[in-house]
């Protein structure tokens, strides 16, 4: 890689407020606030609005659509012209 050309890559708190989950990871994103970590040491940290302890696919909360029953039902209100 070339020198003085890339961002810092430094560890990182993503903090997700509504589930209550944060995670220590490395990334070029920076915040001006700071937590202090279950190690001891202060890192910044990053609020997101969804992760995977909140999203519905990884929480198990999707919900399945049944899109065979929509087209049907579709189908029967607007029926299909002939032509």
């Amino acid at each position: 890689m070339k020198p003085g050309i890339h961002p810092a890559y430094e560890p990182v708190v993503f903090r997700d407020r509504s589930a209550g989950y944060a995670f220590l990871t490395r990334s070029t994103a920076t915040s001006e606030k700071t937590v202090e970590w279950e190690d001891g040491n202060t890192y910044p940290v990053i609020d997101v609005e969804i992760s995977s302890a909140s999203h519905p696919f990884y929480t198990g909360t999707a919900k399945v659509l049944d899109t065979a029953g929509r087209v049907e039902r579709f189908e029967r209100r607007y029926g299909r012209k002939a032509r």
